[in-house]
């Protein structure tokens, strides 16, 4: 087993399993999902033919890139989780542990820009707790809750993928690791890859969100009969996501990776920071389990929205992590969790780069 130590970012499922899971307080019948890896909400049965979901995530602040940029990082990631339900967030918590040199003025903008980001979305925001601890520089500044209340036979989870469903991959993988990278060192990437490359990739971080086509799934395909899960991409990117989302649901796969969309600009982000974009933070992107004739009705219906989508194989009982290379051959997915987004940016800015 992989010691705390060796990672950055989120834990792996291994250190999931060994230190978190069983280890869960009391045990509550209401309790129809619990913790689980790879599972991106909580639901609570109400009772009243209702149910309450429940997700939490970091929250991001990072003076570098400005405090709209963080607060929309921090807002969209927690509904992007609270999208995968088939519903729209309702309700909002932050526990925000701010660093001591964060001006009176910043704070001001970034909870301006929370407070209109959660206003557009119908996103109450209703306590948590806010204050400043001395030696806190991390780009993490505390975390957010969000929760929904919908009827209990409509919310999905992504555990419930089922053999046999299409996998359905929306937008392109690691917009959102090789976005911050350019907005993070927009110099370097210029310097490098010229101007064009590393605006384009910039504007990218203002496709992260995936509220838009988890709703449009739930409405045009059947909660839980056509429509079985969605997981959205974050840490790991698309394959570490779709490995979570078959190991949470007790399934294998088989994919074909030449028909995982990647963008230009995104393959030399990537290749100038030595990052494999398939396995890189990638929010923005949604996957989708849909039952077998059923792919075409929803990936028409998103590109009517002008959200691109793909088909990319096929969840399998058998275990097995299957990805088809460009020649033909299959290979099996083998990935130890760590995503290179993170020692990525952290190299970048030690070696001082802009």
């Amino acid at each position: 087993m992989a010691a705390f130590e060796d990672f950055s970012g989120k834990i792996n499922a291994d250190l999931f399993k060994h230190e978190l899971k069983g280890n869960c307080g009391a045990d509550r019948t209401e309790v129809i999902c619990g913790p689980q890896f790879g599972v991106d909400t909580a639901v609570i049965d109400l009772g009243n033919g209702n149910a309450l979901a429940v997700s939490s995530d970091p929250l991001s602040l990072i003076p570098s890139l400005g405090m709209k940029v963080s607060a929309w990082l921090s807002i969209h990631l927690l509904v992007n989780d609270m999208s995968t339900t088939g519903f729209a967030p309702q309700y909002a918590q932050f526990v925000l542990n701010l660093p001591s040199s964060l001006s009176q003025k910043a704070f001001r903008e970034y909870w301006s820009h929370i407070h209109s980001l959660c206003k557009e979305s119908g996103i109450a925001i209703t306590g948590g707790h806010t204050g400043q601890i001395p030696g806190q520089e991390s780009t993490i500044a505390g975390g957010g809750t969000m929760f929904l209340q919908a009827p209990k036979n409509q919310i999905l989870t992504s555990n419930q993928a089922q053999a046999g469903d299409s996998i359905i991959m929306t937008k392109q993988a690691s917009l959102s690791s090789t976005a911050l990278l350019a907005m993070a060192f927009p110099e370097y990437v210029k310097e490098n890859l010229g101007t064009e490359i590393q605006e384009k990739a910039s504007s990218n971080f203002w496709k992260l969100s995936v509220l838009k086509e988890a709703l449009l799934a739930s409405k045009t395909l059947v909660p839980k009969k056509e429509l079985t899960a969605m997981h959205d991409v974050t840490e790991s990117g698309i394959l570490g996501a779709l490995s979570e989302m078959s190991d949470a649901s007790g399934l294998g796969f088989r994919i074909e990776k030449e028909r995982i969309p990647i963008s230009d600009e995104v393959k030399k982000v990537a290749e100038l920071f030595e990052i494999n974009p398939l396995i890189s933070i990638g929010a923005g992107s949604m996957l989708l389990a849909v039952k077998k004739g059923k792919e075409d009705q929803l990936i028409q219906k998103l590109e009517m929205e002008g959200i691109q989508a793909s088909v990319l194989g096929t969840f399998t009982s058998e275990k097995a992590k299957l990805i088809q290379e460009p020649d033909g051959s299959w290979s099996p997915f083998q990935f130890d969790g760590k995503d290179p987004y993170w020692d990525a940016f952290y190299n970048a800015f030690k070696t001082g780069k802009k």
